[in-house]
């Protein structure tokens, strides 16, 4: 029987990218027409849920295929342990060439593990991004020349960089606002959106040249605070802005005072904030969309590629007294977008209605590079295939729509919290660990050491409706499986790796904790 032929595979991470602001999915204005026009020959998954709120443990999931209380890469501190084996380290040793692309310091620049099994790395965020050196384009021998300087640049300027993450009073220091426009402006803070798709778009149309198979892995970060989008998309979409100085005037404010992007919201969002706000991330929307039209149609066209779109986490806008990305598991920050464009045109158009967990990005990317994971004494086995969406895909989702979210607050931002504004904490349940558990419709919210919510995420996507005291039936169906998710997920972490490893509630400390949070043992 023939060797089947692995495709490329491209994950496209759209940092910060909230589902609702696709026009695919609904969103009347006509923010992503190149995305839309991609997903006609993809198939767009309507109930795709991040595991996690925020960046780092979001990607280490889609990384990993675990998640977050398996892989506990949860803080920017953290380090993804050195026992996973990652997407990109199973795919290189079993013959892909992988690349990553990135504009996010959270995964690009942070030793935290993420890297681990690339074997090429660019990074356009950082005081000294590295880039291809075709995007350099300076001439002989200039080009090494500078290739060389900035590598030794960067071998002084990482640890410093690091430093931030593991210090709260650099931390907190680099939020003053004196200071953001140095870190967001000359430290590439959101990377170069318009460079890095460059770069990839060449990658991309070399494919058809490549002597062995390609991984490629690009963050974007153009949704992210600061919004600073070209004058032709913010005056497409806030026509006002130019005109108006107290606009113009609470952007720039907001701009720098990052400590705002953080933290709960005491009052909503006032008339001009909230449409500052919505309108120039729009904008932001709009702009990275036309810039990734060229390398879109590419991928639309090409038959021996995998290309998944997916967002990391999405962001909050006021909705539920919160903005950013730190604390909370609401719809607007985990719901995201999800399309796949398999190989050979298979399902092409559909749309899936099964909420599916985004981790499954590692076992869809897998599966299609004919790579299985199997137990050993040092690490628990993964069932590639049945686990792959494409399952999903075919009618038979291995999950029956159970997925879950876990949110782990920040410990960076709780100790600016505690500076700064310690009112806040309590109110806002900030120290506390939040799940969302989902099936059948429904989306059970636990936050530790409150009562349950439950919202009909289907009917009601805002989760406006607390429907916990009509359907205590369904609320007690998925509160039990939250707490064999919390023994599950456990059981997968290294520590607890054996073979023929089985749980047992009594002895295991940690699941004891979390199960009393959790408030089901006293």
């Amino acid at each position: 029987m023939p060797k089947l032929t692995p495709p490329h595979i491209v994950l496209i991470v759209l940092d910060t990218h909230r589902r609702d602001r696709l026009s695919l999915y609904g969103y009347p204005k006509a923010t992503t027409p190149n995305i839309d026009h991609f997903a006609q020959s993809a198939t767009v998954f309507d109930h795709a849920i991040s595991p996690a709120q925020w960046t780092i443990p979001a990607h280490a999931s889609m990384f990993t295929g675990e998640y977050p209380t398996t892989h506990q890469t949860l803080q920017a501190h953290a380090s993804l342990d050195g026992r996973f084996d990652t997407l990109a380290k199973l795919l290189s040793v079993n013959g892909y060439q992988t690349t990553g692309f990135c504009n996010n310091p959270l995964v690009g620049i942070l030793n935290n593990g993420l890297k681990a099994g690339f074997n090429t790395f660019y990074n356009y965020c950082g005081a000294v991004p590295s880039v291809p050196r075709s995007s350099n384009r300076l001439p002989e021998p200039l080009n090494r020349a500078w290739e060389w300087y900035t590598q030794q640049l960067r071998k002084l300027s990482y640890p410093v960089q690091n430093a931030f993450a593991h210090s709260d009073f650099l931390f907190q220091a680099s939020l003053h606002p004196k200071f953001v426009p140095v870190w967001s402006k000359l430290a590439n803070f959101k990377g170069h959106t318009a460079n890095s798709i460059r770069d990839v778009t060449h990658l991309v149309e070399q494919l058809d040249q490549a002597t062995k198979p390609q991984f490629v892995f690009f963050n974007l970060m153009e949704t992210h605070l600061p919004y600073s989008p070209p004058d032709t998309f913010i005056d497409k979409f806030a026509p006002y802005f130019k005109e108006n100085r107290e606009y113009r005037d609470f952007l720039r404010r907001y701009n720098v005072e990052t400590f705002r992007w953080l933290v709960p919201i005491e009052e909503p969002l006032n008339e001009i904030e909230n449409a500052v706000l919505n309108d120039l991330y729009d904008a932001e929307v709009n702009y990275q969309d036309h810039l990734l039209g060229r390398l879109l149609e590419n991928l639309s066209q090409a038959e021996n590629i995998l290309t998944i779109i997916v967002a990391d986490h999405g962001e909050g806008i006021g909705e539920h007294n919160f903005v950013g990305h730190s604390f909370v598991a609401y719809q607007e920050l985990v719901h995201v977008p999800l399309i796949i464009r398999f190989p050979n045109g298979m399902a092409a158009g559909q749309r899936i209605d099964d909420t599916v967990s985004t981790r499954r990005i590692f076992h869809t990317a897998l599966e299609a590079a004919h790579v299985d994971v199997f137990e050993t004494e040092y690490r628990p086995g993964t069932d590639v295939k049945q686990l792959s969406l494409s399952q999903t895909v075919r009618g038979h989702d291995p999950e029956g729509g159970l997925v879950f979210v876990e949110a782990y607050p920040p410990n960076t931002f709780l100790s600016m919290m505690e500076k700064r504004s310690p009112q806040l904490i309590e109110p806002f349940y900030c120290k506390r660990k939040r799940w969302g558990i989902y099936q059948d419709g429904y989306k059970l919210v636990r936050v530790e050491g409150r009562p349950e919510e439950l919202f009909n995420v289907k009917t009601d996507p805002d989760e406006t409706q607390n429907i916990v005291d009509q359907y205590q039936g369904a609320a007690t169906k998925l509160a039990n499986q939250l707490k064999q998710f919390i023994q599950q997920a456990i059981a997968r972490q290294p520590n607890s790796w054996q073979a023929n490893h089985t749980v047992n509630l009594e002895e295991d400390e940690q699941i004891t904790k979390q199960l009393q949070a959790l408030g089901y043992i006293e």
